[in-house]
């Protein structure tokens, strides 16, 4: 951001780590993260639901059903709503797990996420269709899961965090 948002003055400057100064006005503005939300969907044969990454960033790369939360939604109506348009699967009950911090470079810019984890349950996994911002998605059995192949990396850290915790379970 290269010009204060109130007054339009260049003098918008580094005021801390998380945020910035108007030299004329005084208006200060703070970098504080934006909310997005993460489905982690098993299927009856313990398969994780993985989706392809239709668009930049990690064009390609594999990825976990979520986005932005909009305005006005809680993470839960999010995590919901992201599901539906990405895979058409309807999430039944959901349990949140955890949060991670993460970057997301989105127009050249980069902004400072947190991630908000949730297990989630469907109501028929067999509808399955990619849409949205995804090109594909699929089912991973738990010992094929690379969390490498995943392109963002709060969703490999998320990822990694989750098997290592099913594995211990079992």
């Amino acid at each position: 951001m290269a010009f204060c948002p109130l007054c339009g003055s260049s003098h918008f400057v580094v005021n801390s780590e998380k945020s910035r100064r108007c030299k004329d006005c005084g208006f200060e503005y703070f970098m504080n993260p934006s909310s997005a939300n993460v489905a982690l969907i098993f299927n009856q044969r313990q398969e994780l639901l993985v989706v392809r990454r239709k668009n930049d960033p990690a064009r390609g790369t594999l990825d976990l059903p979520g986005g932005f939360a909009d305005m006005q939604e809680t993470a839960e109506e999010g995590v919901i709503r992201e599901v539906k348009e990405e895979t058409g699967l309807e999430v039944t009950s959901l349990r949140y797990l955890f949060s991670l911090p993460n970057r997301y470079k989105f127009s050249g810019v980069v902004l400072p996420t947190l991630d908000l984890f949730f297990a989630c349950e469907v109501a028929d996994d067999s509808k399955l269709q990619a849409s949205d911002d995804a090109s594909e998605a699929f089912w991973v059995a738990l010992d094929k899961i690379n969390p490498n192949e995943f392109g963002l990396d709060s969703i490999r850290k998320g990822v990694e965090r989750y098997v290592k915790a099913m594995a211990i379970k079992k």
